[in-house]
C-alpha cells in the first residue's frame, strides 16, 4: 500500500519527455526499480505493473497510445535487475541463473533486436549503451552502479521496442546518445537516493516499533 501511494504520486511528477510520443519519464522511474528489494522481486514486479495500470484507469477518458503501452514494461525489467543484483536481497535467485539472464541475456537480446531493424542497424552505436548493464553487474555491490544497470536495462528494453514502433532516423538516434547518458546518470542517482532514504525510513520505523520490517544498511550494497 505504501509503494502504491508513493508510486501513484511519483507518476504525477514529470521528469523529462520521451522522444517520439506523448509520454514523459516521471519520478516513478526513481521509485519503481527499488520495489523488488523491499517487498520481493515477483510481488515488486506485479506491484509496479499494477500501479501503472491504475494510473491509466484514473486518467479517465485517456486512451493510451503505443508509446504509453511500451512504457508499461521496461520498468519491470529494471525492478528485476535491481532485485537480482542486490546484495541485500534475501532471494536465492539473486545469485542464480536469473541474475545472468537479466544482466547478460536481456541486454544482448535488445541489442540484436535493435540492429535487426534497418534504422537501428544504421545507428548501431546507440545500442552499445546497453552493454552497461552487463558491465554494471560485475560491480553490483555498489549501489549507484547497480542503479545504473537497472535504469539502462529499462532503457534497453524500451529502446529496442521503440525503434520498431516509431523508427525515427539514424541522425536522431545518434544525437540522443549524450542526452541518454546524462538522463540515465540522473536516474541512477535518483534510484540510489530513494533506496537510501526509504531504507533509513523503514529502519527508523522499525526502531520505533511502527513496523517489524528492517533492511540492513551495514553491507556493501550501500557503498559508493
Amino acid at each position: 500500500m505504501i509503494f502504491g501511494v508513493l508510486g501513484l504520486i511519483a507518476l504525477q511528477i514529470p521528469f523529462t519527455r520521451l522522444l517520439g510520443a506523448n509520454v514523459r519519464f516521471t519520478f516513478f522511474d526513481f521509485v519503481a526499480p527499488t520495489v523488488g528489494v523491499f517487498i520481493g522481486m515477483p510481488i515488486g514486479i506485479l506491484t509496479v505493473l499494477f500501479i501503472q495500470l491504475v494510473n491509466i484507469l484514473l486518467r479517465g477518458g485517456y486512451i493510451p497510445d503505443i508509446g504509453s503501452i511500451i512504457r508499461l514494461f521496461p520498468t519491470l525489467f529494471a525492478v528485476a535487475y535491481f532485485a537480482y543484483n542486490s546484495a541485500s536481497s534475501r532471494s536465492k535467485l539473486s545469485s542464480s541463473s536469473g541474475r545472468d539472464i537479466l544482466s547478460f541475456v536481456v541486454p544482448i537480446l535488445t541489442i540484436v533486436a535493435f540492429n535487426l531493424h534497418t534504422i537501428g542497424r544504421s545507428a548501431w552505436q546507440y545500442s552499445l549503451l546497453w552493454l552497461i548493464p552487463i558491465g554494471a553487474s560485475f560491480f553490483r555491490k555498489n549501489l549507484f552502479t547497480r542503479s545504473l544497470g537497472a535504469t539502462f536495462t529499462a532503457h534497453a528494453v524500451g529502446g529496442a521496442a521503440w525503434v520498431w514502433a516509431f523508427g525515427l532516423s539514424k541522425q536522431i538516434w545518434l544525437a540522443l546518445i549524450p542526452q541518454v547518458i546524462m538522463e540515465r546518470l540522473v536516474m541512477a542517482a535518483g534510484i540510489s537516493a530513494f533506496y537510501l532514504v526509504f531504507t533509513y525510513i523503514l529502519n527508523f520505523a522499525s526502531i520505533r516499533k511502527l513496523t517489524t520490517y528492517k533492511l540492513s544498511t551495514k553491507n556493501k550494497t550501500l557503498s559508493s
